[in-house]
């Protein structure tokens, strides 16, 4: 189908009513059984087959051609639990003055749809430079293990994927990866009263200290410095007792620069105290500003940037960029919304870059 076909406006409500059926659905990380349920039987009705592991939903090309390299298109189906200062209800959508309020609507399920209408409007493209995946994935809010992790090795051969994130429609061409520590510093217990015992909080300052002032090496251009922070501390049983347990957290926020066992590597050498990752499996990801997605995205969404927050990237062995609709700041927010307009743009824009970029199998 020629480009000039395109009937935007149309693609962009059906979207709209879509993202109002899937507002409506609660769809809290772990508990997506009923809105992968309607995104299963929807793109049935639409004539697709899709593919499904768990709560995961998939449709690719008719035709899988050999010669082509393969591209995805993800988005997520989960959201955050709602915060407590909503004005309106978050599970029923509200179009008002453009704009459509609901959870979930901005994170991520602009991105969602707008990418499905692309995929639906060229999967059977022959002159497109690709074969394509959509993937609905869930579990991303909690990164856990039944989501992205769990269908990756499921898929046809991926060679390198867009994210639908919202990120207003600017590549987000790296993002910070997560890493979560358990430290712990022990001493011996006594009586405060006395000169006796190994106060374990003293014993764990110094390390403290350490991570709040460290510095790593490799500083990336895009994503800044590595971040340390440490976030909670428990200690203690009573004020008479020297307390000889001392447990803090650190989130650290990896650049591409490091893996997160290289930077967890790091910081045994420097302190004391006992020191466990919960997962290293979030590393930070990034796709060369010289990849041909990449640059056909620069050229038609802007200036590429680095993003701070962490998505299914992580947890993707191929080169993936961060593209969607909506603004970042607006995700986990009471009255969450979209705008039609965004959600136009970005199906207009997807089906551009996917029709343009060119990457040798």
């Amino acid at each position: 189908m020629p480009h000039t076909d395109y009937d935007i406006p149309s693609l962009t409500a059906e979207a709209v009513d879509l993202l109002s059926h899937l507002i409506a659905i609660p769809s809290v990380s772990r508990d997506e059984e009923k809105v992968a349920d309607f995104i299963e039987e929807f793109v049935t009705s639409k004539g697709l087959h899709p593919q499904r592991h768990g709560h995961n939903i998939w449709c690719q090309s008719e035709a899988m051609l050999p010669h082509r390299p393969t591209l995805l298109l993800n988005a997520h189906i989960d959201t955050v639990r709602p915060v407590s200062g909503w004005q309106r209800d978050p599970f029923v959508p509200s179009l008002e003055d453009g704009a459509l309020y609901g959870l979930g609507s901005n994170d991520c399920g602009g991105g969602l749809v707008s990418l499905l209408q692309a995929f639906r409007l060229l999967r059977d493209d022959d002159s497109l430079p690709w074969n394509l995946v959509w993937l609905a994935s869930c579990e991303e809010e909690v990164s856990g293990k039944g989501g992205m992790e769990s269908v990756v090795p499921l898929l046809p051969h991926i060679d390198c994927a867009i994210v639908g994130e919202p990120t207003g429609m600017r590549p987000a061409i790296a993002e910070k990866g997560l890493m979560v520590l358990d430290v712990t510093a022990h001493g011996r217990s006594g009586h405060a009263a006395r000169e006796e015992g190994d106060n374990a909080i003293y014993r764990a300052l110094p390390d403290i200290e350490w991570f709040r002032t460290h510095r790593f090496e490799r500083v990336s251009p895009l994503l800044g410095p590595v971040k340390m922070t440490v976030t909670i501390i428990q200690s203690g049983t009573q004020h008479n007792v020297v307390p000889d347990k001392c447990v803090f957290t650190v989130d650290v926020r990896s650049n591409e620069c490091y893996s997160n066992q290289e930077i967890l590597d790091e910081i045994a050498k420097n302190v004391s105290s006992e020191v466990h990752a919960r997962s290293t499996r979030l590393n930070s990801s990034s796709i060369s500003p010289d990849h041909p997605l990449a640059k056909c995205a620069t050229a038609i969404c802007g200036q590429p940037y680095g993003s701070p927050t962490l998505s299914d990237q992580a947890l993707m062995p191929w080169p993936s960029l961060k593209l969607g609709p909506g603004e970042s700041a607006r995700s986990h927010t009471a009255d969450e919304f979209i705008r039609v307009s965004e959600i136009a743009d970005s199906i207009g824009k997807y089906v551009h870059i996917i029709r343009e970029a060119k990457v040798e199998k």
